[in-house]
C-alpha cells in the first residue's frame, strides 16, 4: 500500500485553498468579533459521555472513539462542537445573562454526510445562550446570512422546521420510546408506506396527524394555513406555528425565499424548537443548519435557553468563484542593507517578495512570481519577467 494516500473521504488542502479558506475563517471570526461573540477553542478530544447526546443515536454514530491510555475510559473525537460550546457555557463560564459565543475547528465523521462532504468539516459557528425569545432566533439567523454575504454567497433559501410540532403529537399520544423513534424514522425519509402502518394503532386524531406531517413543507403561507387547518388544536402547536411564521416574515427581505418542513426532524433528539437550514443552488446539500437546544446544557448540570448555528468552510470553499492568483516578486539573495530595506518596504505595502536562496533553481511559474527586484541605476527596482 502507497504510505502517501490518505483513507477515503479524507482530503489534503493546498496552498490556493488553504489560503482562501484562513481568509474565510478570519473574515467570519471578525464580524462575529463585531457582533458581539466570544471566541473559545475546545479541545479536539474528550470523554465521550461529554460528546455523545442522551438519546442521539446519530451523533454516536458519527463518532469516532477510542480507549485512554492513561486512565483507561472512552474517548471521543468531536463530531460536533456546539456540545463543546454548551459545556462551556454551562460548566465554565457560569454566567447569569445572555452569553454569545463563536468557535472554528476541525470535526471528524466516521462517515461522509452528503453526497460531496468530507469527513474532516472546518466548523465555523456562533452560539447565544440565556435568551428564549424569537429574537435571538432571529439575530442568530441573520448574523449566518450576514456571514454568507461577506463571503459573496447570496440568492439563499432557508428551510425552516420546529420539533415541537412532532414532539407535540408524541407526548399527547403517549407513545413509547420504540414506537416514537420508528415514527421518527419514517418521517424523516418521507417513508409513507411505513407511517401507515405505525399509527394503526393511534387514535384518528393522532393518526391523521402524523400521516398529514409528510406533507406539510413548501411555501411558508401555504403550509401555514393547511397546518392549521389539518393539526390538532394544541397549545404547544399553535405556539409553534406562530413562531414559524414570525420568523418566517423577519427573513423574507434578507433571504431570496422561505420554506417550511414540518417533517424536518434533524437533530430531533437535540433539538427544542424551531430549526433551519440554508441552501444555495450551487450545493446539493444544506450549506449551513442551526437552530433551538433549549435542554443541551441539562447535560452539564445547567440547562439554558440555547440558539445557534454552524457552516463548514471547506463547503463554503466550493461554492466561491476562483480567485486570480496573487503575483510575488522574486529578490536575490544578497547581505545588501538597501535591499533589504526595500524588501521590507515591499511586504509592508502587501507585496508577497521571495527571496533566492543560493544554489537553487527557482522557477517563476512554481513561486508564482510575475516581477524582479534588480539593481539598476544604483537602485533596487521592479522589472517584469
Amino acid at each position: 500500500m502507497e504510505n502517501w494516500l490518505l483513507p477515503e473521504y479524507i482530503h489534503d488542502m493546498l496552498p490556493d485553498e488553504a489560503w482562501r479558506v484562513e481568509q474565510m475563517r478570519s473574515q467570519i471570526l471578525d464580524l462575529f468579533r463585531k457582533s458581539g461573540y466570544q471566541l473559545v477553542a475546545p479541545p479536539l478530544l474528550e470523554y465521550a459521555e461529554s460528546l455523545l447526546l442522551d438519546g442521539s443515536q446519530d451523533m454516536d454514530l458519527r463518532t469516532f472513539k477510542l480507549v485512554d491510555q492513561l486512565s483507561g475510559r472512552t474517548l471521543a473525537l468531536r463530531a460536533d462542537i456546539t456540545p463543546q460550546v454548551a459545556r462551556i457555557d454551562a460548566h465554565l463560564l457560569n454566567r447569569r445573562g445572555v452569553a454569545r459565543l463563536c468557535y472554528a475547528g476541525s470535526v471528524l465523521h466516521t462517515q461522509p454526510v452528503g453526497l460531496t462532504r468530507t469527513r474532516e468539516l472546518l466548523q465555523i459557528g456562533a452560539e447565544l445562550y440565556g435568551h428564549s425569545g424569537l429574537e435571538s432566533d432571529l439575530e442568530i439567523q441573520k448574523l449566518l446570512l450576514c456571514s454568507l454575504a461577506l463571503l459573496g454567497i447570496e440568492d439563499v433559501h432557508m428551510d425552516l422546521g420546529h420539533v415541537g410540532v412532532f414532539r407535540a403529537l408524541v407526548q399527547h399520544a403517549d407513545l413509547d420510546k420504540n414506537l416514537e423513534s420508528a415514527l421518527f424514522v419514517a418521517l424523516q425519509n418521507k417513508d409513507s408506506t411505513a407511517l401507515k402502518e405505525l399509527v394503526q394503532p393511534l387514535d384518528e386524531v393522532l393518526r391523521g396527524a402524523l400521516l398529514v406531517l409528510p406533507t406539510l413543507y413548501g411555501g411558508c403561507e401555504d403550509v401555514l394555513a393547511r397546518a392549521y387547518k389539518l393539526l390538532p388544536d394544541y397549545p404547544e402547536i399553535s405556539v409553534a406555528l406562530a413562531d414559524l411564521q414570525a420568523v418566517s416574515n423577519g427573513l423574507q427581505p434578507l433571504v431570496s425565499s422561505v420554506g417550511i418542513d414540518l417533517a424536518d426532524l434533524r437533530g430531533y433528539h437535540y433539538h427544542s424548537g424551531i430549526v433551519f437550514a440554508a441552501y444555495h443552488a450551487d450545493s446539493c446539500d444544506a450549506i449551513a443548519l442551526g437552530g433551538r437546544y433549549d435542554d443541551l446544557g441539562k447535560s452539564f448540570g445547567r440547562a439554558r435557553a440555547a440558539t445557534g448555528f454552524s457552516m463548514d468552510l471547506r463547503q463554503l470553499y466550493s461554492l466561491l468563484p476562483v480567485q486570480a492568483p496573487l503575483f510575488a516578486i522574486r529578490a536575490p539573495y544578497l547581505d545588501d542593507p538597501a535591499l533589504n530595506a526595500e524588501i521590507a518596504r515591499l511586504r509592508e505595502v502587501g507585496e508577497v517578495v521571495v527571496v533566492s536562496l543560493p544554489g537553487s533553481v527557482d522557477c517563476p511559474v512554481e513561486l508564482q512570481c510575475d516581477r524582479d527586484l534588480v539593481l539598476r541605476e544604483g537602485g533596487w527596482q521592479l522589472v517584469s519577467l
